[in-house]
């Protein structure tokens, strides 16, 4: 659902409501900064885009420079998944900014029996219509918590017992690590991968083996891969 317009999107911002993103016109000033402000102290996506943008998405043509997206979708607590659980699958994504690999992702983690999955508020996609078509439904099934900072998360997962572990090129193979217990995936973006400060804050690196002359899989590929052995090894 799109809110249009100035004092309705101040308004929204000091409702509970979820809000996806905010579109902005570059060169904010104003109410429009004011606007911003409160979004970022939110934890708001905040997207500045051109006004012919906001022309095309705008429904009642009165926009005034701002455009609220947000959703019916219900996020749950991080602190709820896989609670008191022995043995436990949590995927967070690090900047996964497009629709279609975080409804792949769903799709995947609701498939592997993961417990949920963890985005982030202001860099990355959020749960959306499309998402949810996206996912085959998946993201009906799985609870999704957005958080603040995904850095935070992996210290509130480790400190619950938790071992976390970065999916990048360059780490110890998949296959040559222990994967019982409570277990936590990090999957990064699709150009930039994990952020340097959250690999420095899981307990490991994992790589999966490429055979090819392509050296990289599609984030919900690599992912799909990684949950399937976590799986495998509990099936044992």
């Amino acid at each position: 659902m799109n809110t249009e317009g100035r004092n309705a999107v101040l308004e929204l911002l000091k409702t509970d409501k979820t809000i996806e993103k905010i579109m902005l016109e570059k060169g904010a000033q104003g109410t429009l900064g004011r606007i911003f402000a409160e979004a970022r102290a939110r934890g708001v996506r905040v997207q500045f885009v051109d006004r012919a943008v906001l022309d095309r998405a705008s429904v009642t043509g009165r926009h005034q420079g701002v455009i609220a997206v947000s959703t019916d979708f219900v996020y749950s607590d991080l602190s709820s998944i896989g609670e008191e659980k022995e043995e436990s699958l949590v995927v967070l994504c690090d900047g996964i900014e497009d629709v279609h690999n975080l409804g792949s992702i769903l799709r995947v983690a609701e498939c592997a029996g993961a417990d949920g999955v963890v985005i982030p508020a202001a860099k990355g996609a959020s749960v959306t219509e499309a998402v949810v078509r996206i996912s085959a439904g998946a993201a009906e099934h799985i609870p999704v918590a957005k958080v603040s900072s995904v850095n935070r998360a992996v210290d509130e997962l480790k400190a619950r017992g938790y071992w976390v572990y970065a999916l990048d090129a360059d780490g110890t193979s998949l296959y040559q690590t222990s994967l019982t217990g409570k277990i936590a995936l990090v999957v990064g973006g699709e150009d930039c991968g994990v952020h340097r400060l959250t690999r420095e804050k899981c307990d490991g690196v994992l790589s999966i083996p490429l055979f090819g002359k392509v050296n990289s899989l599609n984030a919900s590929v690599a992912l799909g891969i990684a949950v399937y052995e976590v799986v495998r090894e509990r099936l044992g």
